[in-house]
């Protein structure tokens, strides 16, 4: 009973904790700064939003191609469909249950290209190694560029990225400590653990073995300049934004990725982090928060959308395999 409050708790609490902060931003500003809010968002320049959408589908178009260079070394080969739709099925699950579409996306891929899950999930942990790598770079370069504004928002936001990564890389290495110690244990439990970290580390050293680590390399790093160039046309869909510069743009999307992790998919904190963040860069909280509505909004009907078309469509193209 107590898991299945926990596991509740997880899944609930941060989406609650999104509602909560739509309501309370809405109520605290004045009539007036609430239709100046949502006559942004009616305004805006859809062109720029369907060009930012078109660089999100490249982006996980190249995530799911790219998935291939490190299934192949452990001799799977799937079809670029199926790793497109289970990439897209994980990151729908991501909007309802936080962290559930890695798992998802390894189920799914086990599922239509009998690619066994721990060796499957093994090379998303890989993948999550390639990004979290970028994520770092990016972050150094906009504190680079705009360290006092930075170091001010995570302060005001009690926001810390660098623990929350350094929280990653020591569960990471107390994840291989305690597989280091179940290997010698002859316990059935321990056993079956063991079989499954074999493949887990398995898939892992995928990342190593690949004899195609240029491309996959380029493709990671064209995955993450469509995640920059998708904010970067949203600016142009506003017009207060237009003038946004090189420094309020980057400080804008770093905070806005730690952004998307604290709720599900990043509803109802997204939006007031780009608002606090432009504001610092002369750009009223209005339109700020429109941009924030604009860039997620559009993601995110993008995710619902060919997510779940993937969870349709899955079936149905492997009816004949």
């Amino acid at each position: 009973m107590k898991k299945k409050i926990f596991r509740l708790s997880k899944t609930f609490l941060p989406l609650l904790l999104g509602i909560f902060l739509i309501w309370y931003s809405l109520s605290s500003a004045t009539p007036l700064e609430r239709q100046e809010l949502w006559n942004n968002i009616l305004l805006a320049d859809l062109k720029w939003v369907f060009l930012s959408v078109f660089c999100g589908i490249l982006s996980h178009l190249s995530r799911a191609y790219r998935w291939k260079y490190l299934l192949e070394p452990l001799g799977y080969k799937p079809r670029l469909a199926n790793s497109f739709m289970a990439v897209m099925g994980g990151y729908l699950a991501n909007l309802g249950v936080p962290r559930s579409g890695e798992v998802l996306r390894g189920a799914t891929i086990s599922t239509y290209e009998n690619v066994p899950f721990d060796k499957a999930f093994g090379t998303i942990v890989s993948e999550r190694i390639a990004d979290l790598a970028m994520v770092l770079l990016i972050t150094t370069f906009g504190f680079l560029i705009q360290t006092e504004n930075l170091i001010n928002y995570f302060e005001n936001n009690n926001i810390n990225p660098f623990l929350s990564m350094g929280i990653l890389l020591v569960l990471i290495i107390i994840g291989v400590f305690f597989l280091n110690l179940v290997r010698r244990s002859n316990h059935p439990l321990m056993i079956k653990i063991r079989d499954f970290a074999r493949g887990l580390l398995e898939g892992m050293r995928s990342i190593v073995r690949m004899k195609k680590k240029k491309k996959f390399l380029l493709h990671t790093l064209f995955i993450w300049t469509m995640y920059l160039l998708m904010f970067y046309v949203i600016k142009y869909a506003i017009p207060e934004t237009n003038s946004l510069s090189l420094a309020g743009f980057m400080a804008a999307f770093i905070a806005g990725s730690f952004a998307i992790t604290t709720t599900n998919g990043g509803i109802g904190v997204y939006p007031i982090a780009m608002g606090a963040v432009l504001l610092l860069f002369g750009i009223n909280q209005q339109a700020g928060e429109a941009f924030g509505w604009i860039m997620w909004g559009s993601q995110t009907l993008m995710v619902v959308i060919l997510g779940g078309l993937s969870f349709l469509f899955l079936p149905i193209y492997n009816q004949k395999k």
